[in-house]
């Protein structure tokens, strides 16, 4: 074992004198008091190298001792992982509270799968079947999920099946099969294995491009913001915005199998009521707990600050392992702010050159491989398997011309940007839809999006206008723009999450309607007077909000479009022209 001395203590950082030669990212234990303190090499100089301590770094002293232990940050992958709430370093924060009680003691770590559970395995290889690093040996039932137990990506060669075990149960410790390589050296494999984190799983045939869209039912995001399953976004926002609870709100209905919930850095309080809350909700799909397609890796801003980085790369390693299995997976990573904040600490420990408001030179770079490991991938079996990324941004004072916010927005295909105008009118969610973008297709027809788009934006010029020259300075014509656009945003936008209908809406019912909203904003009416118009758009929106709280192909639901269709017919004397050509170019294409 290579060992060394310390040198220098600087914060979380830690200056070691070696014996021997090392490697980045390398684990080392500082030996302090009669503890172990876990740490990750992070530069190399010479003879010295210097350490990133995941721990308190209180009583270190020059001269203490440090091993090496040759391996790579890493993270234990197996069956088991599903429902579990892990630290930054993979450590079952419940079974540390058993062990610590309600203070976490430093230099204690505990095996991140139960050693001792037994697991019902049913082989799949057979004796002299040729695998690689991937493949599938065997299943084992996990939740709602057959989970796989593959030959680790590392085993890159062809191996031949000597043995697999018969069906039965077995710990994740047991050995499940044999494999000998090409040179007949034979291999024992377990139900489990270690991964380094900061290296991606590329066990694949193929890389896809995210084309089909990742349902939220939320319709400001799945009709004008969408993103792709395998595609990456972000959610940047000033505080009391509403990320966290945007963020929960699509791990409970996004139309995905596992969601990786990463807390780096948020305030503890704030991880408590998510950790409270998600073993209460119920899961829509299976009706039973939501934990059960959950893990959430949890590293408040109260812990070590160098563990948020290891929190991040635990949970992408952990989205990808599934994704190994054919499952779409939907990591949300709350916030990223904050790992980049512990970057920006740790680059002044190493007094690197500061780039802009003192971040590292390399914040871009970082920021981006980590959204690059999203994707959509084809198994050597032929089945896909997607890793959707979603991060939150917390700028100081929401100014999203900062480094974190604008190196984010360079890399990922769709930008929710939450307002704090909004969000103050109680307006939900939160997206600013002047400002926000996205480079995926959305569930309904692009160019009718397009066109309310313009709405929107034709709404807010003459919003702006009146508040100069008030509403007795605008022409009829522009004061319904106005409201045109007022309309669409209280209801299409809005949706009201406390409603059982509305807090989720579905594919086919947000393309029905929105082709009644695009009815609406594209029709010309005779109003004889901005009292008249105000009117019809007041009892308009009050129908179509009962509208969208009723059941779906509901008496009611039928009843209120009737009625909702038949106001718009009185008043209409037309319809606009861009909009005639949209739908004739919809019915040529049919055609």
């Amino acid at each position: 074992m290579i060992t060394g001395r310390v040198v220098g203590v600087n914060g979380n950082m830690v200056r070691v004198e070696v014996d021997g030669n090392v490697r980045m990212n390398e684990v080392a234990y500082v030996c302090v008091e009669d503890k172990k303190l876990k740490s990750e090499v992070i530069r190399i100089r010479g003879k010295h190298a210097e350490l990133q301590v995941f721990e308190i770094t209180r009583g270190i002293g020059v001269g203490d001792l440090v091993e090496f232990t040759g391996e790579l940050l890493s993270v234990k992958l197996g069956p088991g992982l599903l429902a579990q709430i892990y630290d930054g370093l993979q450590n079952p924060l419940p079974e540390l509270a058993r062990k610590c009680g309600f203070f976490l003691e430093r230099g204690v770590y505990v095996d991140p799968l139960d050693p001792e559970k037994r697991w019902a395995f049913t082989p799949v290889a057979k004796p002299g079947d040729v695998v690689t690093g991937g493949d599938t040996l065997g299943t084992v039932p996990e939740g709602i999920f057959q989970h796989r137990i593959m030959v680790p990506f590392n085993m890159r060669e062809q191996y031949t099946v000597r043995r697999v075990v018969p069906a039965g149960d077995y710990t994740v410790n047991d050995v499940v099969a044999e494999v000998e390589d090409p040179q007949g050296e034979v291999y024992p494999l377990t139900m489990s294995f270690y991964w380094p984190v900061k290296v991606p799983i590329t066990a694949y045939a193929e890389r896809l491009q995210p084309t089909e869209p990742m349902v939220t039912k939320i319709r400001i995001i799945d009709t004008f913001f969408p993103v792709a399953r395998g595609g990456t976004y972000c959610i940047p926002g000033p505080f009391g915005a509403g990320k966290t609870v945007l963020q929960q709100i699509t791990s409970r209905n996004a139309e995905v199998d596992i969601v990786i919930i990463a807390a780096c850095g948020e305030r503890a309080g704030e991880v408590v009521e998510t950790l409270r809350e998600f073993p209460e909700l119920i899961d829509p799909r299976t009706g039973r707990t939501l934990m059960e397609r959950t893990v959430i890796v949890c590293n408040t801003s109260s812990m070590p600050v160098a563990a948020r980085e290891a929190s991040v790369y635990t949970a992408v390693t952990l989205a990808e392992y599934y994704r190994q299995m054919g499952l779409d997976c939907l990591l949300l990573a709350d916030s990223t702010s904050r790992w980049a904040q512990a970057m920006r600490e740790m680059s002044g420990r190493l007094e690197e050159i500061p780039g802009e408001e003192a971040f590292p030179a390399y914040l871009e770079s970082v920021i981006a491989s980590f959204y690059e490991r999203a994707g959509v991938v084809r198994l050597k079996d032929g089945s896909l398997g997607s890793v959707t990324i979603g991060g939150t941004v917390s700028p100081a004072g929401g100014n999203f011309e900062e480094p974190v916010t604008q190196a984010t927005l360079k890399v990922v295909g769709a930008f929710h940007g939450l307002s704090r105008e909004r969000s103050d009118a109680r307006k939900y969610p939160a997206i600013h839809p002047l400002e926000s973008w996205s480079k995926y297709r959305g569930v309904t027809d692009p160019a009718k999006t397009e066109y309310a788009r313009k709405v929107l934006f034709d709404g807010n010029e003459v919003a702006q206008m009146m508040k100069v020259v008030g509403e007795e300075g605008t022409t009829l014509e522009d004061f319904v723009t106005y409201l045109k656009a007022e309309f669409l945003d209280n209801v299409y936008l809005q949706q009201d999450a406390f409603d059982p209908v509305d807090a989720a809406v579905g594919v086919e019912r947000q393309r029905h309607t929105f082709d009644i909203v695009f009815d609406i904003l594209s029709a010309l009416y005779s109003f004889t007077s901005k009292e008249e118009a105000r009117r019809f758009f007041a009892l308009l929106t009050q129908k179509f909000k009962d509208y969208n709280t009723s059941e779906w192909d509901s008496a009611d639901f039928r009843r209120l479009e009737s009625e909702i269709r038949a106001m718009v017919e009185e008043k209409t004397t037309g319809r606009d022209e861009e909009a005639e050509y949209i739908l004739s170019r919809k019915v040529e294409s049919h055609a």
